[in-house]
């Protein structure tokens, strides 16, 4: 079985305030881009669950999220867990606020549904998806939708007209538990226009949800992080990037481009400043 584990993005990002159990409630427009990981699984006769990738430091045993999502399928399907090998080639930017972890995982509950006789509806296998991770629900479903709660809470929404996107992710990765824990004590600038990035989608409005980008983890990032996502926001939207955010905890900026020319023009500009730079689509 061969699957595709698509990218995320966030295009308004909102922490409303943390819950008795300790996680916070989230509100924010999640959007699927063609950056892809690919993972091909296939069942093996020695009973172990194996996972490589062709990134030598990530987990190849059940510390992986996608080895974890087998296990939890076979657990919610009352099953006993099979031998399966689990071939990962990694694409998305590692801690890059991009949902890469979480993508695979997802990618690995829809290829085993798929060999189902009776599959289970999306809505279903994201259900499953919640034990994994609280990004997995939305990248079991994907496209364009509003994610509240802990994420798993998912509202699909019009697909925001296609357009080019580039992003940046810098050199350095930001610690997810790490902005979680400052966000509660930072003073916030502002707070994201959601619902006015949602009437634009409903409009098919490209440049007013663009105009609408907005993640607040930014105020939280440390002030040299904060000075580099800035840079690169600002290249973006000099070369002509409708707007420009950082997706989830960061620290990968990205733009929305309607010109192919001006989002190439970015990636050349963006290509001498460093980090990991890539040129992709809305899917």
């Amino acid at each position: 079985m061969e699957v595709r584990a698509n990218a995320k993005l966030n295009l308004t990002l909102d922490v409303l305030g943390k819950r008795p159990d300790g996680y916070h409630d989230l509100r924010m427009i999640m959007q699927s881009v063609e950056l892809a990981d690919v993972l091909n699984l296939e069942y093996n006769e020695t009973g172990e669950l194996r996972v490589c990738t062709n990134l030598h430091f990530l987990p190849n045993n059940d510390k992986n999220l996608a080895a974890q999502a087998a296990l939890r399928w076979w657990e919610a399907r009352g099953e006993k867990p099979r031998g399966l090998d689990i071939a990962i080639e990694k694409r998305i930017p590692v801690c890059a606020g991009m949902a890469g972890g979480s993508s695979d995982a997802a990618a690995v509950l829809r290829a085993l549904n798929a060999r189902e006789r009776s599959p289970l509806s999306p809505a279903e296998v994201a259900r499953i998806g919640e034990r994994v991770g609280s990004d997995v629900p939305y990248c079991v479903i994907g496209g364009t939708a509003l994610a509240e709660g802990r994420g798993e809470l998912l509202t699909h929404l019009p697909p925001l007209p296609h357009c080019w996107v580039v992003l940046c992710k810098p050199e350095f990765s930001i610690s997810t538990p790490a902005l979680f824990a400052k966000i509660d004590s930072v003073r916030l600038r502002c707070r994201p226009d959601t619902q006015g990035a949602i009437d634009a989608l409903e409009a098919g409005d490209l440049t007013g949800v663009a105009r609408r980008l907005y993640n607040v983890f930014e105020d939280a990032l440390p002030d040299r992080q904060r000075a580099r996502v800035s840079d690169i926001k600002n290249v973006l939207i000099q070369c002509g990037a409708l707007g420009a955010s950082m997706s989830g905890t960061g620290p990968t900026a990205f733009g929305l481009f309607d010109s192919e020319d001006r989002a190439l023009e970015a990636q050349a500009r963006l290509t001498g400043l460093g980090g990991e730079i890539f040129l992709t689509q809305t899917v």
